[in-house]
């Protein structure tokens, strides 16, 4: 089991930067194999312990934090995103460059963090997965009238679940009113997925 980071994970800053370029090569292809497309504005990243150690380090690095206390905040807002065994955890974006785009999708696309469907098999009967929002997050981005471009999302996985999503394929599915999309999970993806799963 991957166990939630804790202050001695974190490394101070001297000692980052003797390993940062080394690390951060590595959890970009790491992140490579989380991220999916779906559709022409969301991508959703998987995270993982490395992923959110790197989230960690590089805000520490950049705001200088350098306090137990600056740190532990840190760790207490994203070791809800290091997923136990059973769990699949996300980052979601909404992609969107220019202002007039924000204008007109984040409207569009409030309770787009209730919509997102992992199928495991194909065909209509095939079962699936919804995520929920990751509590400590909602309440400061979900709202009525406009969403954020960014969430926070977990699945909730039963071992014969786990068995469905390792058989595939596997397929995530966006079925909100305003932007119905899906895409199938390649093999590295899932490959990682079962990683967290099976902790």
């Amino acid at each position: 089991m991957a166990p939630k980071l804790v202050l001695s994970d974190i490394a101070d800053q001297r000692a980052y930067e003797r390993e940062r370029q080394e690390f951060r090569a590595r959890v970009i292809g790491l992140k490579k194999r989380r991220r999916v497309h779906v559709g022409p504005v969301l991508t959703l990243v998987f995270e993982n312990r490395d992923t959110i150690r790197f989230q960690i380090q590089e805000m520490a690095r950049v705001e200088k934090l350098i306090t137990d206390e600056a740190i532990q905040g840190e760790l207490d807002t994203y070791n809800p995103l290091v997923p136990d065994p059973g769990q699949l955890c996300a980052t979601v974006f909404i992609e969107l460059t220019s202002d007039e785009e924000l204008r007109e999708w984040l409207p569009k696309l409030v309770g787009i963090e209730r919509c997102l469907v992992l199928q495991l098999g194909d065909g209509p009967a095939a079962p699936v997965v919804r995520a929920v929002t990751e509590e400590a997050h909602a309440e400061q981005l979900t709202r009525d009238e406009m969403t954020a471009s960014v969430h926070y999302v977990r699945w909730e996985l039963t071992p014969d679940e786990v068995a469905l999503l390792a058989a595939g394929p596997v397929s995530m599915v966006v079925d909100h009113p305003a932007y119905t999309h899906r895409a199938v999970l390649d093999a590295a993806t899932v490959a990682e997925l079962l990683a967290d799963l099976r902790g």
